[in-house]
């Protein structure tokens, strides 16, 4: 079985890429207070919080796969169950900065409908690739792995792209009061620095 497992493990590299995106609301903080934007700001972090942890496990649950010496029905599954995870969360995310309204700050509502937009793509994009996974050949070795391949491929595109309108969400003093939120400050500690 071991065909797999070196392309699983490009699926995982790929997928950490596309968790740094709702990881990323740290900044410095500021002290020039704005009370409405900090209550924007409260809001959003804290329903991110549970979502950038259920993203967080989605990507272990892959990494696991990946050192596991694992049956491609076993990655197929984890797999599938990992995106289906991811599709929610972001979904998620998106509802509730959809929720929070427009933040207090120059074009606001623009900023807010476009990281909406955005989050509401990401998700779309993962359950595509959920449905591409539960459509892979487990019978067949060399046809799964080639499968595997085409969807970390497509996971790659999906973590480099598409992220533009939350860095624009994130920027100036959205993110300086993301960044005073205590849940903002624990959904984007890296599993890596949490786990030393």
């Amino acid at each position: 079985m071991e065909g797999t497992n070196p392309v699983n493990k490009k699926l995982a590299a790929a997928l950490s890429g596309g968790a740094v995106l709702v990881l990323a609301l740290s900044g410095c903080t500021s002290d020039n207070g704005n009370d409405k934007l900090d209550a924007w700001a409260k809001q959003v972090c804290d329903a991110v919080q549970p979502q950038a942890k259920k993203i967080e496990a989605a990507n272990a649950a892959i990494q696991k796969e990946t050192s596991d010496n694992s049956t491609p029905e076993q990655v197929r599954k984890t797999d599938a169950q990992a995106f289906q995870d991811m599709s929610d969360a972001y979904k998620a995310i998106g509802d509730a900065v959809q929720k929070a309204g427009a933040p207090d700050v120059d074009n606001g509502a623009k900023k807010q409908t476009d990281a909406v937009k955005e989050l509401d793509g990401i998700a779309a994009s993962y359950t595509a690739l959920k449905s591409k996974v539960d459509a892979l050949d487990i019978k067949d070795q060399a046809k799964f792995a080639d499968g595997l391949k085409g969807i970390a491929t497509s996971l790659d595109k999906l973590s480099t792209s598409g992220n533009d309108a939350l860095k624009t969400l994130e920027a100036g003093d959205v993110g300086k009061a993301m960044a005073k939120q205590a849940s903002c400050k624990s959904a984007s500690a890296s599993p890596a620095a949490t786990a030393s």
